[in-house]
């Protein structure tokens, strides 16, 4: 597997690259990839299927220059910002492997990253629903995932230093929540994990033995970020 630290000046530029590494993958052309990536800018990014108007306080982002993006992966919606780390795998879905169906990858990807940060701290980290990680009861880290017919894309964020009354006014209650959530508001849910961001990539980097460097098609970011993720017919096509 090989690293890529890139973070592209737009956030339709990082959202396209996740799915061009997927897809060049795919086409033969892309090996195994751990991506990290870093928002300098609040934006708000709903899942494939989420509907825009109902996830989000379209107005509230509207009247403070937020932009809300849709991703090509599943989830639900969240605010993207400064604080925050984005990884992304592009892995391999062989039929015998831990990736073969969408469950197993959910297991084994998130007991890797459970098991990798609780090494950085002295309090519990924990798996919570399908594809979160909490501590003590409350919510870091929310993860999802694209499956091609070879490859799947497995990414996720990881709150460590970012602003949660931002999350508390861009975003309403989700119109559907995990049973640990307990119909708590962002505020009471949501926590940053203590740690500092290098030290989240050496641990990840560490548990996916991503060695040697992973070069981003630019060209194909850049065409995929015009045509598709600066789109309102793409982003609030729900």
């Amino acid at each position: 597997m090989l690293l890529l630290d890139l973070t592209l000046p737009r956030p339709e530029e990082n959202l396209a690259c996740d799915e061009v590494l997927l897809d060049t993958a795919e086409s033969g052309d892309g090996p195994e990839v751990l991506r990290f990536w870093a928002p300098a800018q609040f934006f708000v990014v709903v899942g494939y299927a989420n509907r825009a108007a109902r996830e989000v306080n379209l107005a509230w982002c509207q009247e403070h220059g937020i932009p809300v993006l849709r991703r090509c992966s599943g989830g639900g919606t969240v605010l993207q910002g400064p604080g925050v780390l984005n990884y992304s795998l592009i892995l391999r879905a062989s039929a015998s492997g831990p990736f073969r169906t969408i469950t197993s990858a959910n297991q084994f990807i998130m007991a890797t990253h459970r098991d990798a940060l609780r090494t950085l701290l002295a309090r519990e980290v924990t798996q919570e629903g399908h594809t979160d990680l909490a501590l003590e009861g409350l919510k870091f880290s929310g993860n999802a995932q694209r499956r091609r017919q070879q490859f799947l894309l497995f990414h996720g964020s990881f709150l460590l230093d970012m602003d949660l009354d931002a999350i508390e006014r861009a975003l309403p209650m989700p119109s559907s929540q995990p049973d640990y959530r307990a119909n708590r508001r962002h505020r009471d849910f949501l926590t940053n994990f203590p740690v500092p961001m290098a030290g989240v990539k050496r641990s990840l980097t560490k548990a996916w033995n991503a060695a040697g460097a992973a070069s981003a098609p630019m060209a194909a970011i850049a065409r995929l970020a015009a045509s598709k993720y600066s789109q309102s017919a793409w982003n609030l096509k729900f």
